[in-house]
């Protein structure tokens, strides 16, 4: 939920690779719904290499903005980035566990792009977004709904068929069904302690060269595959087995045409109730 560790060359990769191609849809969706604030307090969740930051510090100028994160070599880049911008006040905390070292009802906004869990996990992240923000507080959660990457579920169901791993198939179709709609997102929040919730959503297709270039692609390795494998319950074998067979279907069969990966992109406001 806080981000894996990266290592200093992946982290370059995220910044320059995932952020504009991928990432930034995410980001763009939260911005537009974040609420002016004078002296706002923002926490970033899995700030990974501290994107959308500074876009953040120009929308509220003069607030103080914390970034978490479980990568050592991402927070070096996000406060490389940061010391770039004069009117950029922020701090980065290494953290890979929740509940944060943050004391209680200290921001105004709290806010997580793209988190990597699980639906039981993300009701710990909602606790906790909850949890730092004052009273009247905004909470901002962009993730891909329901309807994303179709491309990789059909290729692990058809791994289930092939390889006679039905409880592949179970959990393929299990996990689709988990991932939230407009609706039941916004009711996830309301349960979680949140009022005035609101929900955007856009549609994308993020297109590769090819198969191969889509498994080649930070996209792909650090957020796409760690993202789907982790709506999976299953033992390590069977998604061992499932990622080698998707390796090599995906390159096989998108050897030579455009891959296009469809991403359900979604962004929930919510308030902490006064």
């Amino acid at each position: 939920m806080i981000g894996p560790p990266l290592s200093p060359a992946d982290a370059v990769l995220f910044e320059h690779a995932v952020v504009p191609r991928y990432l930034s849809f995410f980001a763009s969706l939260a911005i537009e719904m974040m609420l002016p604030s004078e002296a706002a307090r923002i926490v970033h969740f899995g700030c990974r290499s501290g994107f959308p930051d500074p876009i953040v510090a120009d929308k509220l100028p003069g607030a103080t903005l914390v970034g978490l994160d479980g990568s050592a070599a991402a927070l070096d880049l996000a406060r490389a980035k940061a010391a770039l911008f004069s009117g950029m006040n922020a701090t980065y905390l290494l953290v890979d566990s929740l509940p944060a070292p943050l004391p209680d009802a200290s921001f105004t906004h709290a806010f997580t792009l793209h988190p990597v869990c699980r639906p039981s996990e993300r009701a710990l992240l909602l606790a906790e977004l909850r949890r730092v923000l004052v009273p009247g507080g905004q909470a901002l959660l962009a993730l891909p709904l329901r309807g994303s990457f179709p491309e990789i579920a059909d290729i692990a169901r058809e791994c289930a068929l092939k390889q006679d791993l039905s409880e592949l198939g179970a959990a393929v179709d299990a996990a689709a069904v988990s991932r939230p709609t407009i609706e039941t997102i916004a009711e996830e929040v309301e349960g979680a302690g949140f009022d005035e919730v609101e929900v955007d959503v856009q549609l994308i297709a993020v297109s590769f060269d090819s198969g191969r270039a889509f498994l080649e692609d930070p996209i792909s390795k650090l957020m796409v595959i760690p993202e789907a494998t982790a709506m999976l319950d299953l033992e390590p074998e069977i998604i061992d087995s499932m990622l080698q067979y998707l390796h090599h279907a995906i390159a096989k069969y998108w050897s030579e045409g455009v891959f296009e990966l469809t991403v359900n992109v979604g962004c929930v406001s919510a308030r902490r109730p006064l």
